[in-house]
């Protein structure tokens, strides 16, 4: 098993969180992103700088996943993508997405494209807290004690 990050949008405190796991559980962890990103020198902590473009960091770790893989992303066609091939998804907020639940996002994703295109705004998401912080924290000890076991 192998972590993945979608690391342009995923906001610093759970980067942290992913480090200390990496380490803590020895799970390669790789930070995909346009920009290069700092790291802690670790073995299981490593960076993949893309070229600058519209999904680049999408299409890299599209192709890179493999099955019983984790993702971390609030991209919901990446999302698609990763589970399609079998690998697990959560967001930075702590939310999973599974097969079950990931065409109702496409569909309600779609839909408030086609409003804010036709010129209704929408409030957009609400700030990180630290209560998205701590239900990732525990999420994510979760999925990993289940995946390591199997």
């Amino acid at each position: 098993m192998k972590i993945w990050i979608d690391a342009d949008a995923c906001p610093n405190p759970i980067k942290e969180i992913l480090y200390r796991v990496a380490i803590r559980k020895s799970i390669i962890t790789t930070l995909v992103a346009n920009q290069w990103i700092i790291i802690p020198a670790s073995p299981f902590i490593k960076r993949l700088q893309v070229a600058n473009g519209f999904d680049e960091a999408d299409n890299k770790i599209v192709e890179l996943v493999e099955k019983k893989d984790l993702v971390i992303t609030s991209d919901i066609p990446l999302a698609a993508d990763v589970l399609n091939k079998g690998a697990f998804v959560l967001t930075p907020r702590g939310e999973p997405f599974t097969l079950e639940t990931i065409k109702e996002r496409l569909v309600m994703r779609d839909f408030m494209e086609t409003m804010r295109a036709s010129g209704i705004q929408s409030k957009g998401p609400s700030p990180f807290s630290t209560k998205d912080k701590e239900k990732f924290a525990n999420q994510l000890d979760i999925l990993i004690n289940s995946l390591l076991k199997d």
